[in-house]
């Protein structure tokens, strides 16, 4: 429930102000006008719990299971405030029980499922409304939502793989870091105590070991300092437009990651525009939603780019492949549906391929990473192992002469 503030002129004609809480403005106005009030102002008062609804972003696995929810109460002919009512009754999330309320009160006014959904848009992901809005115009709801539950499905099960296969080798890199840590700050500095004892000519490796903790013990607090200034910049940086355009295409261009990211764009991409063709959003719209939602500046620059030239009447495929940005498979996959007419179908084939493709990468990522790591603690270890042990019998033997 929202509050609004109003001033109205009474029934005895007396001027009054006042406030009222109602789930939308619409509902507000029917209550003052149910009083016989002729409402000269209404406008919302902003609260703290308002500011938390309309900012915080739901849950993916929250929205697919609602979306899975709302198709099956449809197709089955539930109609939508009931429907919607189940589903708040039995749903987890607060803020996703708060936007079935206002919904279901915006529907009861006369309001469209889209137009109701609308006010909340920024908590959905960025293509959800469009969608909704298509298929209430084609009466495809169902259908719309069950593909979005999938794509929501899939992309979730892509970003867990993701994690799962980094697990492990963040865990021994951080291990790594862990055990060179412990051992600059608390074995090293006993040990060259123990050596300058018997004021004897250390080795190379251990040498170079006893500079390196010294840096480390006397200049720390530079490394952090540094450490946080470096971070503080990039984050500044990457607020800028053209930081973040150096970013994202320092991403693309990055050995395995950048084939990572433009996979699962163009993955992402190809997906979603299917499933918006598919439910009749109208194909300039779709790109910029799609633009938008590539989270990568150079895509969503060169997808305005394809936008603007689609809308100079030059097609999608011809400036898809200028772009540079998509790989030639993809390119002549949509050229392909947009002269058959099959363009739906195709941008399906491109996803599931390039949907694959990221499976292989990401296993190939792993691959590389798992003994890259390992191979990076075995040379720390070992040339610490190789530093102390060498200083010891340089030791005994110099003692022994």
């Amino acid at each position: 429930m929202s509050r609004y503030k109003y001033k109205a002129t009474a029934p005895d004609g007396k001027q009054i102000r006042g406030k009222v809480e109602a789930v939308s403005v619409k509902g507000a106005m029917a209550t003052l006008v149910d009083q016989e009030y002729d409402v000269v102002a209404l406008k919302e008062k902003k609260s703290v719990l308002k500011y938390e609804i309309t900012r915080k972003k739901l849950k993916l696995a929250d929205v697919m299971h609602f979306s899975r929810q709302l198709a099956a109460f449809t197709r089955a002919g539930v109609p939508l405030p009931d429907a919607l009512q189940v589903i708040e009754e039995e749903a987890e999330d607060k803020t996703l029980r708060k936007i079935l309320v206002a919904v279901r009160a915006e529907l009861r006014t006369g309001e469209t499922f889209s137009g109701a959904l609308r006010r909340y848009e920024t908590m959905f992901p960025l293509f959800y409304v469009d969608m909704v809005r298509a298929a209430e115009l084609v009466g495809t709801l169902d259908e719309v939502l069950d593909d979005v539950a999938g794509y929501i499905d899939r992309d979730l099960k892509t970003r867990h793989q993701l994690k799962s296969a980094l697990t492990y080798p963040i865990v021994i890199l951080v291990a790594a870091f862990g055990t060179v840590a412990f051992l600059a700050a608390w074995v090293l500095p006993r040990f060259k105590t123990f050596f300058e004892a018997f004021d004897a000519e250390l080795p190379l490796p251990t040498r170079i070991l006893v500079s390196v903790t010294d840096f480390l013990s006397g200049w720390w607090w530079t490394l952090l300092l540094g450490a946080l200034f470096l971070f503080v910049l990039l984050a500044l940086l990457f607020k800028t437009r053209r930081g973040r355009r150096l970013r994202d295409r320092f991403l693309l261009w990055f050995p395995v990651i950048g084939k990572l990211v433009r996979f699962s764009i163009v993955e992402r991409f190809c997906r979603l525009l299917s499933a918006m063709t598919q439910a009749g959003v109208p194909l300039p719209e779709t790109m910029g939603v799609l633009a938008r939602g590539t989270n990568n500046l150079v895509f969503e620059e060169g997808l305005e780019q394809v936008r603007e030239a689609m809308m100079r009447g030059e097609g999608l495929a011809k400036p898809i492949g200028q772009s540079g940005l998509f790989p030639g498979a993809a390119v002549q996959m949509i050229r392909v549906g947009e002269s058959t007419g099959t363009l739906d179908l195709q941008l399906e084939n491109a996803a599931t391929y390039y949907g694959a493709e990221l499976e292989y990468k990401i296993r190939k990522l792993t691959t590389l990473f798992e003994p890259a790591v390992i191979l990076f603690m075995g040379i720390v270890v070992g040339f610490v192992a190789i530093a102390l042990i060498s200083a010891m019998y340089g030791i005994y033997g110099q003692i022994d002469v």
